[in-house]
């Protein structure tokens, strides 16, 4: 897939870079790829996706990461490895396992950064993720990397307020990372936040059950967030896109979100309407951008 060439930093970003025709090497990665994702979402043969993710991680390894194009199927087998372990109840494994394929925590992809956290909260284990999430945050290198200020709320909810660390919550909102991602009117509501939870921490809940349902609520909000950054995302990686990278950016990821979406999730059930709406207000933002010219093509000759 040719793409735009862009500046050289970032290389764990999922940046744009003029590349030559893909290898044999290449294509044989992506196959893997195609045959994971498969093997999870139409089969659900978790353990067999799980194994095919560490072999097309292990033809990367002695391939050269010459492009993007290496990257992008690195992080693509680690989002399916992760989900498989996931539904394995393997989740223990997975942050290990990831750190496995990226010598440096640095060096975690964004989108993978996020994934962990939002794993290792929902099983109820924010901890594991600490140090990694910290140790990246803090890395100058990934400031500028699109999905940061994603990750920085997704540590300061996920991670830090669940585990009661207000001081080092507040210099996350206060400090280098809040000043530099947060605007103001979010830093302070950020602050009010904690406060807020603080006050809740010291309180003895009067009715326990309308707490457990508010935290579902508050759960399902966060994660709707987090589809909807993705969604953008891969909009913004169709806008990028040129004919021969089409099928690997949108049938891969929509079909990862899709799969997320109606099979890990009722579609009858009233709280999946909002993740439905959204989907679909992404989807047909990228249908016009994808097809929009070829209309506008189609009238101009009609009107000739």
């Amino acid at each position: 897939m040719s793409k735009c060439s862009d500046t050289a930093g970032n290389a764990h970003s999922w940046g744009n870079v003029c590349s030559p025709p893909p290898t044999s090497s290449l294509m044989k990665t992506f196959s893997l790829l195609e045959t994971a994702a498969e093997q999870m979402m139409v089969h659900t043969d978790f353990q067999a996706a799980f194994g095919t993710c560490n072999k097309g991680l292990e033809g990367l390894a002695s391939m050269e990461l010459e492009d993007n194009r290496c990257l992008e199927y690195k992080a693509g087998f680690c989002t399916v490895g992760i989900q498989a372990l996931a539904e394995l109840n393997q989740w223990r494994a997975a942050l290990p396992w990831v750190l496995q394929q990226y010598e440096d925590q640095e060096k975690i992809p964004a989108q993978i950064v996020q994934l962990c956290i939002l794993l290792y909260s929902k099983v109820g284990e924010p901890a594991v993720m600490q140090e990694t999430a910290r140790v990246w945050l803090h890395c100058p290198s990934n400031r500028s990397v699109s999905g940061f200020r994603t990750v920085a709320e997704l540590y300061l909810l996920h991670v830090l307020v669940p585990l009661k660390y207000r001081e080092e919550a507040e210099e996350l909102i206060l400090g280098e990372i809040g000043t530099s991602v947060f605007t103001e009117h979010q830093r302070q509501t950020a602050l009010e936040f904690l406060e807020e939870k603080e006050q809740q921490n010291q309180e003895l809940p009067l009715n326990s059950s309308q707490n457990s349902t508010a935290d579902v609520i508050s759960a399902r909000g966060s994660v709707l967030c987090k589809l909807e950054a993705m969604l953008k995302f891969l909009y913004r990686k169709l806008l990028l896109t040129h004919s021969g990278s089409f099928r690997f950016q949108s049938i891969f990821f929509a079909a990862m979100l899709l799969y997320l979406l109606f099979l890990r999730l009722d579609p009858a059930l009233p709280s999946s309407f909002m993740w439905i709406f959204k989907l679909f207000q992404l989807l047909k933002q990228m249908w016009r951008t994808m097809f929009a010219p070829y209309y506008q093509a189609i009238t101009q000759s009609k009107g000739l």
